[in-house]
């Protein structure tokens, strides 16, 4: 390794990355659990010995899907998100509630359950953590083309916030543009499209 010749740091070699390391933890006291999400206050130990409480929030996980149609348009639904107190414009996407359900398979049903569509064509696109500050939760993000609509009769009955859903085709050149001047502040969303680009442009 090299130190950077003028500021702080090491020069990076091209293969930088996350690198995997559990410090110790001397004690976990769990403060709510349930089916979706757990917290609890977890006691670690750094390498010089001390200890530090950290609160951890543990979501099942979940998956985004970039849906892009035949005349390069994204897919996105609008739908009222409480925590934040307003209508988000965002890829389909879902929690990975159901037992032994992979997470491809949860991105196909969350895109037939959000937009009544199924796709032909599925690629990995990104794996992200949430909110690794406090948050285990672990984004899996896929790229599906190939759209077509789901028969009516075999469409799912939305309920909740989803029943107000709303879903948009906006030209995928609009959607960067829109992503980048921050009308789309859904961090997934922003993360799936600029990768996208990013891919489409190489």
């Amino acid at each position: 390794m090299t130190d950077h010749p003028l500021l702080p740091g090491r020069l990076a070699d091209p293969g930088l990355g996350d690198i995997e390391q559990v410090w110790p933890v001397s004690t976990s006291d769990s403060k709510y659990a349930s089916p979706y999400v757990s917290l609890s206050i977890d006691t670690i130990i750094d390498p010089q010995g001390e200890e530090h409480a950290r609160a951890v929030v543990r979501p099942n996980g979940a998956v985004g899907v970039l849906a892009i149609d035949a005349d390069d348009r994204l897919l996105l639904v609008e739908q009222y998100r409480h925590p934040v107190g307003r209508r988000m414009l965002e890829i389909p996407a879902g929690t990975l509630d159901v037992d032994g359900e992979s997470a491809h398979d949860a991105a196909i049903r969350e895109l037939a359950e959000e937009a009544d569509i199924v796709a032909a064509q599925w690629e990995p696109l990104l794996d992200l953590f949430a909110t690794p500050g406090y948050s285990t939760e672990r984004w899996s993000v896929f790229w599906a083309s190939g759209l077509t609509a789901v028969p009516s009769a075999e469409r799912t009955i939305r309920v909740a916030e989803e029943a107000d859903m709303t879903q948009w085709w906006l030209p995928f050149d609009q959607a960067v543009d829109a992503a980048l001047a921050g009308r789309f502040t859904d961090s997934m969303t922003v993360s799936a499209i600029l990768a996208a680009q990013v891919l489409r442009s190489r």
